[in-house]
């Protein structure tokens, strides 16, 4: 015999399991569903005059549910988004930030791109997890990130762009790319590439950073163009750009030694800019001095030689008297600032034969000899 028909079954009547007490209701009740919606027709009868199935009544409803089909095309747009409202599946127009309207669906839809804000791709490192720190850090990602140069040198090149969404591309960038930040991404890391391949792996280390931007950044901007995307790139930053991990100490090594040869050049080219005008201004001195002993020797021999002649000339009208005026003048230049004793020429019986000769040129001032370029002007006029 069944336990249901047994008022409870062994353990007693009731609804009881075998430890004495059955199922117990756990937590709040649920609504009665059909308790509600004839709570709703009671509602809906009392606001509606003559009950909610005549005409007057659903025309009321019909009213409502098209002010309220209407009154969801409104929509707003937040600062960094663009509006962009389709009719039908058909860009029609765009919207700026700010409160708009547009048909109710299905007739028009609109869609909230983030076209005003400035993204940013990273390629050849990566953001990830860290709990040890309890934050994130960045992992380099060598597949991305190691490159082949012109001269066959392999270089880590570490980048980040940063793109939005051309105000009149939106159209071109919600339906010619199906994925915009992998095509951004894939695009930037070919053309990094291209530019790294064209170049030596020195400049691309040292100085020539900001020309591979640039080259990057309109490669990137071409493309794009050419894909019809609506992306505009704004700037290509390299962070890292260094030798394989393998190779990097025995680069840097390079690098020191090839920066003491430039700095021992700059040197030896600021000691040559130092001593060189130095030479040039002596050399430049000498010459003028030479330049003024030469003039200066020049003139006296034509001046010697001038006077020669006039010499001659008053010696060949008077020989005899010419010749005594030389020997006197001779005489006198050379006797005139000597000291003189006076021979007699006779013996005496003391056995001096020499007496001083009075010290005249003492007493009175010496009269200097007169200059030799002045003799033949004095001879010329005697």
């Amino acid at each position: 015999m069944p336990w249901k028909n047994q008022g409870g079954g062994p353990w007693g009547s009731g609804p009881k399991g075998p430890w004495g007490s059955g199922p117990q209701p756990v937590g709040p009740r649920p609504p009665d569903l059909e308790d509600l919606l004839r709570r709703a027709q009671d509602r809906l009868q009392q606001l509606l005059p003559g009950g909610y199935f005549s005409g007057l009544g659903i025309a009321i409803v019909l009213l409502a549910a098209v002010a309220i089909w209407a009154m969801s095309g409104f929509f707003r747009v937040q600062s960094e988004e663009l509006g962009v409202v389709l009719r039908f599946g058909k860009h029609v127009r765009t919207v700026q930030p700010g409160l708009s309207y547009h048909l109710p669906y299905p007739i028009e839809t609109v869609l909230l791109p983030k076209a005003l804000r400035v993204s940013t791709i990273s390629i050849g490192m990566t953001l990830i997890d860290d709990p040890a720190r309890r934050g994130r850090t960045m992992r380099d990602v060598p597949e991305e990130s190691l490159m082949l140069t012109g001269d066959e040198n392999i270089v880590d090149v570490d980048f980040t762009v940063l793109w939005r969404i051309k105000p009149d591309g939106v159209g071109n960038y919600l339906f010619n790319i199906q994925n915009p930040e992998g095509t951004v991404k894939a695009v930037a890391e070919s053309a990094m590439r291209e530019a790294v391949g064209k170049a030596n792996i020195q400049p691309i280390l040292t100085g020539a950073r900001t020309s591979t931007e640039f080259a990057v950044q309109e490669l990137m901007q071409k493309t794009l163009d050419n894909y019809g995307s609506g992306i505009l790139v704004q700037q290509v930053q390299m962070q890292k750009v260094d030798p394989p991990a393998q190779v990097i100490d025995s680069f840097r090594d390079v690098q020191a030694a090839r920066a003491d040869l430039e700095r021992l050049q700059n040197e030896a080219q600021t000691y040559a800019n130092r001593v060189v005008p130095d030479a040039k201004g002596r050399a430049a001195q000498i010459i003028q001095v030479a330049e003024g002993y030469k003039q200066q020797a020049v003139a006296e021999a034509k001046g010697q030689s001038a006077r020669f002649l006039k010499v001659y000339d008053e010696y060949k009208k008077a020989p005899d008297v010419t010749r005594q005026r030389i020997y006197l003048e001779t005489m006198e230049r050379i006797l005139g600032s000597s000291e003189k004793l006076l021979y007699d020429g006779g013996g005496s019986s003391s056995g001096q034969s020499i007496v001083p000769y009075l010290p005249l040129s003492e007493l009175t001032p010496r009269r200097p000899a007169p200059p030799a370029a002045t003799q033949p002007q004095q001879g010329a006029t005697r």
